[in-house]
């Protein structure tokens, strides 16, 4: 079966730490892969509030996911710190893919990179819509870029 193939990259414009908790952990006693997903979502928010956005009014226009592929590189447990690492990148015309970079932070050991389709999205006339200038010049010039 071939599997995902995600690279990481040499430099992302945002972090942000999060801790894992008790109950985000599966029966297998590490993180499981739908709580990682949403620390993702967590990690998301954050870098857009960092660029003065939200999920419901990014420059003008909602964000919706489209799609997700996360490569799994290592595990984490309860009371591990994680780092969450995100840029944005791909744009095109509907939209943009995040791309994150999950490490432990006490050993440097990655997690698992994640990338998320992100499509701007009319909720009142439930369509996709163009990226807004405003948002491609923010995200791609982030603040809390290196």
């Amino acid at each position: 079966m071939p599997r995902v193939q995600l690279q990481a990259r040499a430099r992302y414009a945002h972090r942000a730490t999060i801790t894992v908790r008790t109950t985000d952990l599966n029966y297998g006693g590490h993180l499981g892969n739908d709580r990682l997903l949403s620390l993702v979502h967590e990690a998301r928010v954050a870098f857009l509030a960092a660029a003065g956005f939200t999920e419901l009014d990014c420059g003008g226009v909602s964000l919706i996911m489209a799609d997700a592929a996360i490569a799994y590189r290592g595990e984490a447990f309860a009371g591990d710190e994680l780092l969450f690492e995100t840029a944005a990148g791909e744009f095109g015309r509907l939209g943009f893919r995040l791309l994150h970079r999950v490490t432990r932070t006490t050993d440097g050991a990655v997690i698992a990179l994640v990338e998320t389709g992100m499509v701007c999205f009319d909720y009142e006339g439930r369509r996709p819509v163009a990226v807004p200038d405003a948002v491609r010049a923010g995200l791609e010039d982030h603040p809390d870029a290196d």
